[in-house]
């Protein structure tokens, strides 16, 4: 089963920067894509950047620019590296890695980690 460390969320203010991390276990990571999702209280988990085994990387339009996702797959760890932060990023944010693209963008997953808080101050 599939288990998923991420950290490196904290409080920052607009316009900073943070760097997630997420460990990856129990899969075979480096064949595998892996996303990013948030999520704030009450709203539905949103997925915001995905990269696939081959490196290809997609985001969501609310990040696109100013977010960036990548893979180490020697550590089995997946990265977001976050700039020019906004309030509006305030969420919890977590990773999740499944066999195929579609999988992670449906969201439908049966294993979620814990989670890392963001929120960025005004």
């Amino acid at each position: 089963q599939v288990q998923l460390v991420e950290s490196g969320g904290g409080l920052v203010q607009a316009g900073g920067s943070l760097r997630l991390s997420c460990v990856v276990s129990g899969t075979p990571f480096s064949f595998y894509p892996v996303g990013w999702y948030r999520q704030v209280p009450g709203n539905q988990r949103e997925l915001v950047a995905t990269i696939s085994s081959f490196q290809t990387t997609d985001y969501s339009d609310s990040v696109k620019g100013r977010f960036t996702i990548s893979r180490e797959n020697a550590k089995k760890t997946v990265y977001l590296q976050m700039n020019d932060l906004k309030p509006e990023d305030t969420a919890v944010y977590y990773c999740n890695s499944a066999p195929r693209l579609e999988l992670l963008t449906k969201g439908d997953l049966s294993s979620w980690g814990q989670g890392t808080q963001v929120t960025v101050s005004s």
